[in-house]
Parts: C-alpha cells; structure tokens; sequence
C-alpha cells in the first residue's frame, strides 16, 4: 500500500525518530547513477543534488546563527564557518563533506557544517575538494591535505585541530589522516566519523544483510556506479579509497565512529573500529538503535540525535583539551 512506510518503525526509538522514518521514500526512486565514464550524466546529476543539498541545508542555517566566509586554502576553495557567539581559542573542526564522493559541495553541505560548528562552539572550515568522477581518490585527498597544509601555514596547530566526516566524507578524513600519516606530516587531534564510507566495496556482511532495511542509497543502482567513478575496480581496497583495508599498527588519532543500525554501511563500522582497537588506537563506536545514516543531522530534534551529538562535543573537547 502507498500509505505503508519504506522501513520498519521499530517502537524501541523515540516519537521524533519514528515520524522521521515515516517519510523516508525508497531508494529505488532515486536517481540511478551513471556509468564512471558518462560525464555530462555525472554533471546533470550533481546539479540535481546540489539543488536537493541546498533546500535540505536551508532551514539548519536559519535555524543554527553562524557566520560564513568563503576562501581558499593551498589552492583548494573552502567555507569558514564559526558559531554565533564564537570566541578564537585557537581550536579548529576540518569538515569533509559526504555524497557518496560524487554530489554535494561545501555549499550545499553548509547546513550539516554548521550543525557541527553549533554542537561543538568550533570554527568549521569545510573543503570543497573536486567530485568524483572529475577526480580520483588519489587527488581528492590530495587536496584535502593540501588545504590542511596550508591552514598549517597560517599559523594553526595539528594539536588544536580535529577532522569530521560524515558518510563518504568520514571515509575521505580517515584516508586524509592515513596519507598525512605516511608522508610524516603528521596527524590531527581527532577524528569523528560520521555514517562513514569506509569501504567502497560491497565486502561488508550488512551491504546484503541490511539492504532492505537501509533507505539511503541501493548498491547496484546507485552506490556501485559511485565507486567506479571515485576509484577503478583495482583501486578500491587501496587504504586511501577503502580505509579499513589500511595497516594501523603505525599509528591513527583517537577517533569516535558513529552510526544507526539501519545502515548498510555497519559492517565498515565495526571492521574499522576492531582495526583501531587492535591497533591500540583510542577508538569509540558509538551506535543507535533504529537510526538511518546521518540522522544526527537530518533528524535534528530527535533525543538519538541530539545525544550523538553531544557525544561529539564531549570527544572533541576531550582530545582538544577544552
């Protein structure tokens, strides 16, 4: 029947969660994605999203006070964003945007920018790197350092610095750290992912398990064609595409992976967080019951949602030492 929910609507979350998940449509009526080399079909549909990114950004950006400059950081266009009522205490939250890798920029993302400058009191400063399929997962995190670097340069301190990543953007901050890591730059404060993209293959258990409990995104008409744009099929399980294939034993920040038991992309998760753990990395998995990916900010009143993300702000604060 129409009227019948895409998901289950489990009793066991709160009124908020239940009324959001009553309008979740199925993914199926999305937009399928492109084959990697169709680039004029990737353009048409990143308009479409930036479009969508933007009427989803615009009541959190009235709703949340804050104050935007646009910049640029070693080449790289970035959005600097700080909370109404923002005090420089030196402290910094590196922002990378999701979008499976191939949608959204830092402008249509500001809504989710400034949840995270809000929840955290920090200055955001969100990297508008290039999209795949225009560039590879190579240079996307080329960029994304490139940009770190030169804030550096401008006088901030790794120490004072965290990294935040939701959905394919937490995977883009982990493989950004590895790559900071292996070329002896150095590594920032932390690291909070969000629903991250950890790995761009369909290896995880719950890709099958969870595939009809997951109303984001369908792997074979949508998610596959993003990773063959953002990586070649030989690429996919390299450490900077796929992160939870990297060796941790030399090192990683103190890092909290949240995420809701609906997501496809559990599996990645709980392989990340064992990796870590192993590794004797300071690591947190913070999951929720009944949650969709990236509810903390797309369900913003609901109790879950307003607990991850307070459990944010306490991580940052601890490895930031406010």
């Amino acid at each position: 029947m129409d009227d019948q929910p895409y998901v289950n609507i489990p009793e066991t979350v709160s009124p908020e969660a239940r009324a959001f998940l009553r309008t979740l449509k199925n993914p199926a009526l999305n937009p399928a994605f492109p084959d990697a080399a169709d680039i004029d079909a990737w353009k048409k549909l990143q308009a479409w999203a930036e479009a969508d990114g933007r009427a989803k950004s615009e009541p959190l950006l009235k709703r949340f006070p804050h104050s935007v400059v646009a910049g640029e950081f070693g080449g790289v266009p970035v959005l600097d964003i700080r909370p109404e009522g923002w005090k420089d205490n030196g402290k910094a939250l590196v922002y990378t945007h999701g979008g499976a890798h191939v949608m959204y920029s830092a402008a249509s993302s500001l809504g989710r920018a400034v949840v995270a400058a809000h929840t955290t009191g920090l200055r955001v400063i969100s990297i508008d790197y290039t999209l795949a399929p225009h560039v590879k997962y190579d240079q996307m995190s080329d960029q994304v350092v490139a940009a770190i670097q030169a804030f550096l340069q401008q006088g901030q301190r790794l120490a004072d610095t965290a990294i935040f990543g939701d959905s394919s953007g937490g995977g883009l901050a982990a493989a950004v750290i590895l790559k900071m890591r292996d070329r002896g730059l150095g590594m920032p404060a932390a690291a909070v992912l969000a629903s991250p993209w950890l790995d761009v293959t369909r290896s995880g258990d719950t890709e099958t398990t969870l595939h009809d409990a997951d109303p984001n995104q369908l792997y074979e008409r949508q998610t596959v064609f993003a990773a063959a744009a953002f990586a070649a099929l030989k690429d996919q399980k390299h450490p900077y595409a796929s992160p939870v294939y990297a060796d941790f034993s030399k090192g990683f920040v103190p890092t909290l992976i949240q995420g809701g038991l609906k997501e496809t992309l559990l599996s990645g998760f709980v392989r990340f967080y064992q990796a870590l753990d192993v590794a004797g990395v300071p690591v947190k998995l913070d999951l929720y019951e009944g949650m969709v990916h990236n509810f903390q900010d797309r369900m913003p009143d609901a109790p879950e949602a307003i607990l991850a993300r307070q459990k944010m702000r306490a991580f940052l604060a601890h490895h930031l030492g406010l």
